[in-house]
């Protein structure tokens, strides 16, 4: 099975009501010039890539903007609605004085299959004290989080909340908590590398911003500058397949990843091997 990893639902028709709802999402996101397309036109691209199921990562900016992109019960709509393809995960504000009613209801009435958080356009260090409980809660119920990582190109996403050090804490004082620092942590590929190495609960996923193509760039990281084996050897079980979809479509990714020269047991792990472990769906 392959799965997308790291895919937002920001361009779906069926997550809005409004054309006011679009134009919010596109501004907030930095997409001004791209267009919405419906569900039809996801299935066609994932079929496509011959993808087989994709994450789906909402984004709560309540105390930060007043809106929700989308809210948790669209992502719950989503999935029901397409069991078949999507994954969903939840999202929550951290700020938010009700942050742990709205987790609850995310993964207890709404059954999503994990928490996505981004440091740098949410305002918060991984390590505040203040995500304590929502660390806590995430573990009792088994559920993995995806933290942004890295450069965003998001407005208001000041890029020293998700430098990856930032999250070694976590990893050490909560070693239960299967985490993935996204996007590989690009541009600090080898701070996450690092990470990776030490540390059993974090992984990280493919969804990086390539410069030229993806053909080079993947390349570029995992023969040039983390070094021809460092893959194979060392971070095999810990990377993961994600295209950052919509912003770039997944067969370009999946085709840049085709590249390299892996043994077909390690690309079956970083595919969707992987990806089952860190949802704890591994059999």
């Amino acid at each position: 099975m392959i799965i997308d990893m790291h895919a937002h639902p920001w361009l779906m028709q069926e997550v809005y009501t409004s054309k006011g709802e679009v134009y919010t999402s596109k501004k907030q996101m930095g997409w001004d010039l791209m267009s919405c397309h419906d569900l039809s036109m996801t299935r066609i691209e994932l079929k496509d890539a011959q993808v087989d199921k994709t994450v789906i990562l909402p984004l709560d900016l309540t105390t930060q903007e007043g809106v929700l992109i989308p809210d948790n019960e669209s992502i719950f709509r989503l999935v029901q609605n397409n069991a078949d393809l999507f994954i969903g995960f939840a999202s929550v504000d951290p700020w938010r004085e009700d942050r742990m009613e709205v987790l609850k209801q995310a993964f207890e009435e709404y059954n999503l299959s994990g928490l996505k958080l981004n440091p740098s356009r949410q305002h918060f260090y991984p390590s505040d004290p203040m995500m304590k409980e929502i660390y806590e809660y995430c573990i009792q119920q088994n559920k993995p989080i995806i933290f942004h990582a890295g450069l965003s190109w998001e407005p208001n996403a000041p890029m020293k909340f998700s430098r990856p050090l930032e999250f070694e804490e976590v990893a050490i004082q909560y070693p239960d908590l299967r985490m993935s620092l996204s996007h590989f942590g690009w541009p600090w590929i080898h701070e996450t590398a690092a990470l990776l190495i030490k540390y059993p609960n974090v992984y990280t996923d493919t969804a990086m911003l390539y410069m030229d193509s993806p053909r080079k760039f993947m390349k570029d990281i995992f023969e040039q500058q983390l070094g021809s084996l460092w893959l194979e050897n060392n971070l095999k079980d810990k990377v993961m397949f994600g295209s950052n979809s919509p912003r770039f479509k997944p067969r370009r990714i999946k085709y840049g990843l085709e590249q390299l020269d892996l043994r077909p047991e390690t690309r079956e792990k970083i595919m969707g091997k992987n990806a089952l472990r860190f949802l704890g769906w591994e059999k």
